[in-house]
């Protein structure tokens, strides 16, 4: 019995989590209408997604539902914890799930940092200081005038 309690609780939790994550769609499409009236609108002249791009919202969006399957995993491991009744068993089986869940949290945390730090240094202009020589040649014209005085 408990374990269909538990169950049943854990499936819920996941399908609240999952229908919370899910997109809003809208009926109107602004960006054809705005090109059907104006094609200098912003909407229309937004240049395509680059590859560093895409990588980086790809990998923050999976980034983004780790870290809140580990704040749920975290919400459970607590309920298992305050259910546990004193069962060394059961203590230690949630102390290492919470431990486990904020190791995959702070895992979660550092990776992100660590993609938008690359993905930051690949799309950054390179610089640096160097010296050269060179030669050239020109031509001009020019016209003055001016003023002074002699001995």
């Amino acid at each position: 019995m408990k374990k269909i309690k538990y169950l049943v609780l854990i499936t819920g939790l996941i399908s609240c989590l999952g229908f919370a994550m899910l997109p809003s769609f809208v009926g109107a499409n602004a960006s054809e209408d705005a090109c059907k009236i104006s094609l200098t609108s912003p909407l229309c002249t937004d240049p395509p997604m680059t590859a560093p791009e895409f990588v980086q919202i790809l990998v923050n969006t999976l980034l983004y539902i780790l870290g809140a399957v580990s704040v749920v995993v975290i919400i459970i491991a607590g309920i298992f914890y305050t259910t546990s009744q004193g069962d060394p068993a059961l203590i230690t089986k949630a102390k290492n799930t919470i431990l486990y869940a904020v190791i995959g949290l702070i895992v979660a945390i550092l990776s992100f940092a660590i993609v938008n730090f690359v993905i930051f240094k690949l799309q950054s202009p390179a610089s640096g200081t160097g010296t050269g020589t060179g030669t050239g040649t020109g031509t001009g014209t020019g016209t003055g005038t001016g003023t002074g005085t002699g001995p």
